[in-house]
């Protein structure tokens, strides 16, 4: 973590009250900060170390928050941070007149200045600025407390992201990251003939996926809506209208726990294509979460929750029934009847929730989950899911038990879900009437029938590959954090207490 020179120790109320005593009285000299606008700057921290050969020498312009202070009497040694570093400040009497430096020995460490000044070496051999002019822009009236030093208090760091990146520079990396991504899948899909659509984040039905959703309430209409928990549905209607391939980069909102891996709030894509099927879905995957990994970082190498990864194309493929049988080590597909099934799962200690039905597909999903899962590692593709958990998902012509869907798994961690898309409007009724039974059995976070997609289905729905993508996990991997708050700027925390 980066460092930076702490404040003398004084209680916190003491050392607000000597800021705001300080911008009294520049205020009552008329050198109220807040007065300045804007501030014209030609150079950034970067930058000139970067080219020092070329700009030593030259007057530049730069702008930033002054992160440490060193006084030898006539001569002060400052840092300055602005948005792409640190660069040291050598500020002298003689340079900058008796009265302008007198008035900034009294700026304190993050106080936002422009600096205008020349670029040299010191004696010691460090890039720096011989200020001629500093200008006060802005007056820090809370300085950073000791327990900031360093700043490795998680808690505080998400609570005040704003503090994080500013003692933290190095953070703004996992951002920087993540642009580079959103951007990387952007321009993916835009040169492969998608259409990038907004759908609606308010809904009178929660659909597209299995979750809890959040509730609020139009107080117009005076009915309770949805924050939405998936963009699939709004998006295969439009692929009954004809917009061939679309997708949406956004956030979703689901009502459940908050661990390393889930965010009440997070950012996904989904992308769907008329014509195709979960199999052009998986070439897609691997192709944005490869190709960013080789643009953004160079290397399809990458080191993740203690593991080392291989990114590389050609992602293992695999049956959840062949993953079963590998892993867990019973053959479902040897297994004909319900019974069977789920004594072949309870013989390995794997029971099913109250609310599933104690059929052949849930047993078979149930020992995945409980004891394969841990096992997935290196990228692997699993496909052929139980049409039980799949209640949008066409079924297989080989195995109607079985939908040809897919999830993609990189260290135990599913990072996408994607389906050959079901279009037949009498099987998704059906399958949205026992998901409706499962909700009078309990399960709040069954799917809700949505007598409008069934309506938009029944004009007709070519077939289509469909998938989502999870964007915050894929930007922990490829910055190879263990952590989802790592990767959102301000990820929800629980409130303080008061008092």
């Amino acid at each position: 973590m980066a460092k930076f020179t702490p404040q003398a120790e004084l209680p916190l109320s003491e050392q607000a009250q000597i800021r705001r005593d300080k911008l009294a009285d520049l205020q009552a000299e008329g050198r109220d900060p807040f007065l300045h606008t804007k501030y014209d700057f030609n150079a950034y921290a970067t930058q000139v170390k970067e080219n020092f050969q070329t700009m030593e020498g030259t007057v530049v312009r730069l702008a930033g928050r002054l992160m440490s202070k060193r006084g030898m009497g006539k001569v002060s040694f400052c840092d300055l941070q602005d948005t792409t570093g640190r660069i040291q400040l050598f500020v002298k009497i003689d340079e900058l007149g008796e009265e302008e430096f007198a008035r900034f020995k009294k700026y304190d460490i993050g106080d936002i200045v422009g600096v205008e000044g020349e670029v040299f070496k010191t004696k010691t051999e460090e890039i720096s600025i011989r200020a001629k002019q500093v200008v006060l822009l802005s007056k820090s009236l809370l300085p950073l407390p000791e327990k900031f030093h360093g700043l490795t208090d998680k808690e505080i760091r998400f609570r005040q992201r704003y503090v994080d990146l500013m003692v933290n520079p190095e953070v703004k990396r996992n951002f920087i990251i993540r642009s580079q991504f959103i951007k990387f899948m952007r321009d993916y899909l835009d040169s492969r003939g998608y259409i990038e659509v907004e759908t609606p984040v308010l809904n009178t039905i929660a659909g597209g996926a299995s979750a809890r959703p959040f509730v609020t309430h139009h107080n117009t209409l005076d009915i309770d809506m949805y924050m939405r928990i998936a963009t699939e549905l709004p998006l295969k209607r439009l692929i009954i209208g004809g917009m061939d391939r679309v997708y949406e980069i956004g956030r979703i909102f689901r009502n459940e726990g908050m661990d390393p891996k889930h965010n009440p709030e997070f950012t996904s894509v989904e992308l769907y294509q008329a014509y195709a099927d979960f199999h052009d879905m998986m070439d897609i995957c691997e192709g944005i979460i490869s190709g960013a990994a080789q643009q953004i970082l160079g290397t399809y190498q990458v080191e993740w929750l203690g593991e080392k990864i291989d990114l590389t194309p050609g992602w293992r493929r695999m049956t959840m029934v062949e993953a079963v049988k590998e892993y867990a080590g019973i053959d479902f597909g040897a297994i004909t009847d319900d019974a069977k099934a789920l004594a072949a799962a309870q013989a390995i200690g794997v029971e099913l929730a109250d609310a599933a039905e104690k059929t052949w597909g849930n047993a078979l999903y149930a020992c995945f989950d409980q004891r394969v899962e841990e096992h997935l590692v290196q990228p692997t593709f699993i496909t052929m899911y139980p049409v039980e958990v799949s209640p949008l998902t066409k079924r297989s012509p080989e195995d109607p038990r079985l939908t040809e869907r897919f999830e993609a798994f990189i260290c135990r961690s599913e990072m996408g879900n994607a389906y050959s898309e079901l279009n037949d409007p009498i099987d998704q009724r059906a399958r949205f009437m026992k998901q409706v039974e499962q909700r009078e059995r309990g399960d709040d976070e069954a799917e809700m029938l949505d007598e409008d997609f069934l309506n938009a289905m029944e004009y007709g729905m070519p077939p289509t590959g469909g998938m989502g993508i999870g964007v915050d996990r894929c930007v922990m991997l490829l910055t190879g954090t263990d952590t989802i708050r790592e990767v959102i700027l301000f990820p929800t925390m629980k409130p303080l207490a008061e008092g």
